[in-house]
């Protein structure tokens, strides 16, 4: 049963030559982009059934590989040899696609000086990440951007939008502002040429953007120089504001248009999208797998849910999932999630500050105005009155979410929250989200990477630095070191940083759950680490002078300090 529907749908695809997309989206987009026009197209479209073929026949443990490899010649020649030559009899896929594509290498595998200290092995491994894509070879999918930039690690070998404010708080850490500076002017050259930012440096990720973040990013470069640098890049931060924003104006009450919802009080707020309503590129046989699990629900409505969960940056948490079980009852789209409307309001009040800064005091009326009407809106619709936190809004069914998720504490961390919902929230997450290493995700079980007992770097900060910013510093200080723990603990058992970290139960370390192998690097664990380091070695136990974590243990299995419990 499951075979035949894989057909039908497969089937279906072949006549999606073109992919499906809104008119005012991703088409504009890549209208006005003057340059590098094939890379904007997807090895999905470029190759059609090739590229379904080759996914199909499974040749690769991880669907990214194909998607990120390079033809030898053109797109065109490629697909009229294998029209020709797969209708052979002794025709062979797998040696045709590797006689025609490069495929990525890993690089020679990074093995670390022996007796680093934590914060040493992090300073060390930012030339290892570092990565200049100034060129790229014709057809591939990766997009140029001009200057040096750092990547996650493992798998993923390209820029991406969130994950690089973390990065770049380590960067910056280390005194290596040449590098925040040159992402930021990457940032700001993708929104130039492409009208936002990419989920990430890939032809495959243009049809999204991820949680936006480049405001924050402007700010840490403030902290370097000075209220100029708003200045610099306002023209870039209200074209990003205006891809958020695109199809607000006239939309009616209780309608959506692309990443703005208008709800019933006509208040805007906003939801992530994706443009495409296919298989993702990169996990092309896994959504439609997933699509044909999903009952009686459009295929295509799951790949766009699939697709807006990517954009989310949490791919994939049963947050998203109507079922907290099953991936194939994802609606993303139908809501509306607290950490992007908070990211929405900084933004807002940012662009309202570059204004007053060029003497223009009815733009900035106009986005404080925005931003007042957001906050009220999020303190209105995203607070959960009877759990005493913050939630994501249902807006197709007029109703609070009730799963409790980390992304409560994006209001903390954005300065939104009045003091007293702020003192709840705090509550909660002492309550239900402290574990004992670190904060926890969600409060489910899943199997997805997103949800328990999973924690990720870029959610410790955000609580870590909410929590302070409205006084919990105890909480903060909790979290902090219980992660700062849990990291230690892999380090000195391993060697290395991970993408995420169980932190509940018996086993923690590095997590795992999702789509791939859990991933080494890592970008925004290496940031966050050590920007925790700073904050909290003075009052952490066994935190040595140079302000990294050493053990005092000479077998180096248990941290330098102990783990309180939850």
């Amino acid at each position: 049963m499951l075979a035949c529907s894989l057909r039908r749908m497969l089937k279906r695809l072949l006549m999606w030559k073109t992919a499906r997309r809104s008119p005012s989206g991703l088409a504009l987009r890549i209208a006005r982009t003057k340059k590098n026009r094939n890379a904007t197209q997807g090895p999905d479209i470029l190759f059609g059934q090739l590229y379904i073929d080759v996914q199909t026949a499974k040749f690769y443990p991880d669907q990214k590989t194909f998607a990120d490899a390079v033809p030898r010649r053109t797109p065109e020649a490629i697909v009229a040899d294998y029209q020709v030559k797969k209708r052979r009899k002794k025709f062979n896929l797998r040696t045709f696609v590797d006689k025609n594509f490069i495929f990525p290498t890993d690089r020679v595998k990074y093995v670390p000086p022996d007796g680093q200290s934590l914060r040493e092995h992090i300073t060390t491994l930012w030339p290892v990440l570092t990565r200049n894509t100034s060129t790229v070879r014709p057809y591939d999918s990766l997009l140029p951007i001009p200057q040096d930039y750092v990547v996650p690690g493992g798998r993923f070998r390209e820029i991406y939008y969130w994950d690089s404010y973390f990065t770049m708080l380590g960067l910056a850490e280390c005194d290596k502002w040449d590098l925040v500076v040159g992402m930021v002017d990457n940032f700001a050259y993708e929104i130039d040429t492409y009208g936002c930012i990419p989920n990430g440096n890939r032809s495959y990720y243009l049809s999204r953007s991820q949680p936006p973040f480049f405001a924050l990013m402007i700010d840490l470069l403030a902290t370097r120089e000075d209220d100029s640098i708003y200045v610099k890049f306002l023209p870039q931060l209200k074209k990003e504001y205006q891809y958020w924003m695109e199809g607000g104006d006239g939309l009616e009450n209780g309608s959506a248009e692309l990443r703005v919802v208008r709800l019933d009080d006509g208040v805007l707020l906003n939801r992530y999208w994706d443009d495409l309503d296919t298989p993702r590129t990169e996990s092309y046989m896994d959504d439609i797998v997933t699509a044909s699990e999903a009952k009686d629900r459009p295929a295509a409505d799951v790949y766009r849910d699939l697709r807006a969960g990517a954009a989310s940056g949490w791919d994939f948490s049963s947050r998203w999932f109507d079922d907290p079980q099953e991936l194939s009852s994802i609606r993303t789209t139908g809501i509306l999630p607290v950490d992007l409307n908070a990211l929405l309001y900084h933004l807002e009040m940012t662009l309202s500050n570059a204004s007053l800064l060029t003497d223009n005091h009815d733009a900035a009326s106009y986005y404080s105005q925005r931003a007042e009407r957001r906050k009220q809106a999020i303190n209105l619709h995203l607070w959960n009155e009877e759990q005493g936190c913050y939630g994501d809004y249902d807006w197709q069914q007029k109703t609070l979410r009730e799963q409790l998720t980390g992304a409560t504490v994006f209001p903390l961390y954005l300065n939104l929250a009045p003091v007293d919902l702020a003192d709840r929230t705090a509550r909660v997450v002492r309550e239900r989200l402290l574990k004992q290493g670190g904060m926890i995700t969600t409060t489910n079980v899943s199997g997805q990477q997103w949800d328990a007992p999973n924690g990720w770097a870029p959610l410790q900060w955000v609580a870590v630095e909410g929590l302070r910013n409205y006084g919990h510093h105890d909480l903060a200080q909790e979290i902090a070191t219980r992660f700062l723990a849990n990291v230690q603990r892999l380090f000195n058992n391993q060697h290395k940083l991970v993408e995420k970290y169980v932190v509940e139960g018996s086993g923690l370390g590095g997590g795992g759950g999702g789509e791939y192998p859990l991933q080494d690097g890592f970008g925004w664990t290496n940031g966050v680490t050590l920007k925790l380091l700073e904050l909290y070695c003075e009052q952490t136990p066994g935190c040595e002078d140079d302000r990294s974590i050493e053990t005092k243990n000479e077998s180096k299995s248990e941290p330098a300090f102990a783990l309180k419990p939850a």
